[in-house]
């Protein structure tokens, strides 16, 4: 074995890291990984904007798009963005992830359809059957077709400045469930909630330029 000389010489050698790489020093453990369901939607938008987030905290979780059932139970989280729910429910019923997806005990961050998929109950929408991941009514496409999408600022719980939200063909939640936390809200009703490791959003943060809804799951969602 050849030493290098500064160690031949009895030299102390001090190595530093630049600041912009000591971000990302905080290994979660094991092969955990946030994954976000990859069969439709804003896939890719969830993918970025969840990278951002995790090097913003200074964190070291990769982030994989899922397209397999077996992917989703090694997971510290599945995300479940914004499209067609209608599409995404088929999809997950063709790729046997229904059980899967009810069963985990991970963090769920479902986003617009997302949140269509993961309720107890829908209103006027019979083609499909929810996950029923936590107790609460959603009204599908409660503000029209995508012509009347429109932006607000929000009054999120925890936040300290209002969270500019962006809806497109957004869903709303009618009821919610004594056991499930009420983040926020505008006139027609309730567009942000959690349970324990859930959070569940009628509104797109993934094309908001604003990471504190990624970053505020990852912390205080799922306590990272």
């Amino acid at each position: 074995l050849r030493l290098p000389q500064f160690f031949l010489s009895g030299t102390v050698v001090l190595m530093f890291m630049p600041s912009h790489l000591k971000r990302c020093s905080q290994p979660v453990a094991g092969n955990a990984a946030v994954g976000v369901l990859a069969l439709q939607g804003d896939v890719s938008e969830h993918i970025s904007a969840f990278e951002s987030a995790i090097q913003n905290l200074g964190l070291t979780i990769p982030v994989i798009p899922i397209r397999k059932a077996e992917q989703i139970s090694d997971l510290i989280a599945l995300a479940i963005p914004g499209g067609e729910s209608t599409t995404i429910m088929r999809l997950i019923d063709q790729n046997g992830m229904r059980n899967i997806i009810q069963n985990f005990e991970g963090g769920i961050f479902a986003t617009c359809a997302g949140m269509v998929v993961a309720a107890r109950d829908l209103i006027d929408e019979t083609r499909f059957t929810p996950l029923d991941l936590l107790d609460i009514t959603v009204n599908r496409n409660a503000f029209g077709r995508q012509r009347e999408s429109f932006e607000a600022d929000l009054h999120m719980a925890g936040f300290d400045t209002p969270f500019h939200a962006i809806f497109i063909r957004a869903p709303i939640i009618t009821r919610a469930g004594p056991d499930v936390t009420i983040l926020a809200e505008i006139p027609q009703g309730i567009v942000a909630a959690k349970k324990g490791k859930k959070l569940i959003l009628s509104f797109h943060p993934e094309i908001s330029h604003d990471l504190r809804m990624h970053e505020y799951f990852l912390t205080d969602v799922l306590g990272l």
